[in-house]
C-alpha cells in the first residue's frame, strides 16, 4: 500500500514540474501579440494555398507585417483583400495587377491526340507518369487523371470525362498556383486573364511528330509569325514565343493559325471607328495601317473598312483624337482591303 502511494506521490511531483516547465517555457518563448498582424490575418481569406508564396495565411500575415511581402501579396484575396490591409497598414493601395487564371497549355483531347496504351492503373496522374511516362502519344499531353483536380481548393477544375483533359472555370480560379505545381506534365500554367491571344500547345518537336501524335498540336510553320506585322513573335524549340509587350492584340497570329493552336479573343476583338467631326484627313492613320483598313483622301475625312484588325496603331498616331476602339460585334473580313465599300464605324454626331 505504502509503494501504491509513494507512486502517485512520485507522479504527481512529475507532472507538477513539467506543468512549471511549460509555463516557463511558454512565457519565455511567447510571441508578442501585434495588433496589426491579427488583423491582417483576419482580413485574410485563410486558403492557406501557399499561393502567395509563404506557408499559410499566418506566415504572409508576419511578412506584411514584417515588410517582407507586399499588400497585395494575397492572389486569392484580390484587390479587397490589399484595399484592407493598406488600410490596417495606413499605406496607400497599390493598383492590383491582372489576375491571372490557371490555363491547360493542352487541347489534346481524346478524339485529339492519339494514346499508346490503355491505361488501368491508379487514377493519378503522376502514378501514370511511372509507367511509359503517360498513356498519351505526345509527351507533353494532358493524361486527364485529375491530380490538379485534387490540389485545387476552389472547385475551378474538372476533366471532362468525354474529352480526357482538364477544363479550368476562370471566374472560380483563385490564382495560386497549386493545380500549376501538383501537374506532373507542366501542363498548367497561370497566365493574365486579359491576353487576347495564347498558345495552346508545349510540343517542343518538329512538326511531323507533332502531327503524328496530335491533330492541333503546334507544327512550327511559323505562320504566326510571318502573319505578326509587330514582330512580337519568335520561334524558340519550334513553338512561337509572344512578347507581349510588342503584341497589340490584332489576333493576326491566332486567325492565320491552320491548326488552331493559338487561340485568339475573337469575342473581344476590337475595331476602330473614327469621329468624322474630329478627323482633318492628315492621312496619318492611313499611312500607318499595317492592314489596309483606311480609306480617305487627304483633308477628307476618313473610313474603316471590315479588314482592321483593332490593333489599335491609329489611335496612336493620330494627333487629333479622333480614333477610339470599340468591341467588335461581328467577325473581321480579312478580304475588306482598299477600294473596298467602307464600313459606318463613324462615331454618330450628338
Amino acid at each position: 500500500m505504502n509503494e501504491i502511494l509513494t507512486g502517485a506521490i512520485a507522479l504527481g511531483a512529475l507532472g507538477l514540474v513539467f506543468g512549471l516547465l511549460l509555463t516557463i517555457a511558454n512565457k519565455v518563448f511567447e510571441i508578442p501579440s501585434d495588433s496589426k498582424r491579427d488583423e491582417i490575418r483576419n482580413a485574410l481569406p485563410g486558403a492557406n494555398c501557399g499561393g502567395c508564396g509563404f506557408a499559410g495565411c499566418d506566415a504572409l500575415a508576419d511578412a506584411i507585417v514584417a515588410g517582407k511581402a507586399p499588400i497585395s501579396a494575397c492572389p486569392v484575396g484580390g484587390s479587397a483583400v490589399a484595399d484592407e490591409i493598406a488600410r490596417i497598414m495606413g499605406v496607400e493601395s497599390t493598383p492590383q495587377q491582372v489576375r491571372n487564371v490557371a490555363t491547360v497549355v493542352c487541347q489534346g483531347t481524346l478524339d485529339r491526340c492519339k494514346t499508346k496504351f490503355p491505361y488501368h492503373g491508379i487514377q493519378d496522374c503522376v502514378a501514370a507518369t511511372l509507367v511509359n511516362d503517360g498513356n498519351r502519344a505526345c509527351k507533353y499531353a494532358c493524361l486527364g487523371l485529375g491530380t490538379c483536380v485534387r490540389a485545387c481548393k476552389f472547385d475551378a477544375i474538372h476533366i471532362d470525362p468525354s474529352l480526357g483533359i482538364a477544363k479550368v472555370d476562370p471566374d472560380k480560379c483563385q490564382s495560386c498556383g497549386a493545380c500549376v505545381r501538383a501537374c506532373p506534365k507542366h501542363v498548367l500554367s497561370l497566365q493574365p486573364v486579359t491576353v487576347p491571344v495564347r498558345l495552346l500547345c508545349r510540343a517542343a518537336e518538329e512538326g511531323h511528330l507533332v502531327s503524328d501524335n496530335c491533330k492541333i498540336g503546334c507544327v512550327g510553320c511559323e505562320t504566326c509569325k510571318n502573319a505578326c506585322q509587330f514582330d512580337a513573335i519568335t520561334m524558340v524549340d519550334h513553338l512561337p514565343v509572344i512578347d507581349r509587350q510588342k503584341c497589340t492584340g490584332c489576333m493576326m497570329c491566332a486567325e492565320a493559325c491552320p491548326n488552331g493552336s493559338l487561340w485568339g479573343d475573337f469575342e473581344n476583338r476590337k475595331i476602330a471607328r473614327i469621329n468624322p467631326d474630329l478627323c482633318i484627313g492628315c492621312t496619318i492613320c492611313k499611312r500607318n495601317c499595317k492592314f489596309e483598313a483606311i480609306l480617305g483622301e487627304l483633308k477628307q475625312a476618313h473610313q474603316i473598312t471590315e479588314a482592321c484588325t483593332g490593333c489599335g496603331v491609329c489611335v496612336t498616331k493620330c494627333p487629333k483624337k479622333a480614333i477610339e476602339l470599340q468591341v467588335r460585334d461581328h467577325m473581321r473580313d480579312a478580304n475588306a482591303k482598299v477600294g473596298t465599300t467602307p464600313v459606318q464605324h463613324a462615331v454618330p454626331k450628338e
